[in-house]
């Protein structure tokens, strides 16, 4: 069995499943999801836990665990240009998006 890289070895932290895509999170991280249902201040429980890292020991799909986090804000992203144009035709079409985001504190992984 080959030996784990230095970040995986002391560190315990979890590959979750919020809102559709998969994050690496450890206790007290903060992050960026796609909107949540909830209030600031609320509490939410995330139970899709693809794989587990505790000191070194790895386990997949692990159905016991959950991931406990608090929404911290609900704020917009970037605004992201989408401009289309064809060459010689006259057509322009300018376009802009901001995603609406979540702001969520790990508190517990149990």
């Amino acid at each position: 069995m080959l030996p784990l890289p230095k970040y995986f070895r002391f560190i315990m932290f979890v590959i979750v499943n919020i809102a559709g895509q998969q994050f690496k999170v450890k206790k007290n991280d903060e992050l960026f999801v796609h909107r949540l249902q909830g209030n600031a201040g609320d509490k939410v429980e995330f139970s899709e836990i693809l794989m587990v890292s505790n000191e070194g020991n790895i386990t997949f799909s692990n159905a016991a665990s959950k991931v406990h986090a608090e929404i911290l804000d609900h704020l917009k992203g970037d605004k992201v240009i989408v401009f289309k144009k064809k060459r010689r035709k006259g057509y322009m079409k300018k376009n802009g998006h901001r995603q609406s985001l979540t702001k969520i504190r790990i508190n517990e992984i149990a």
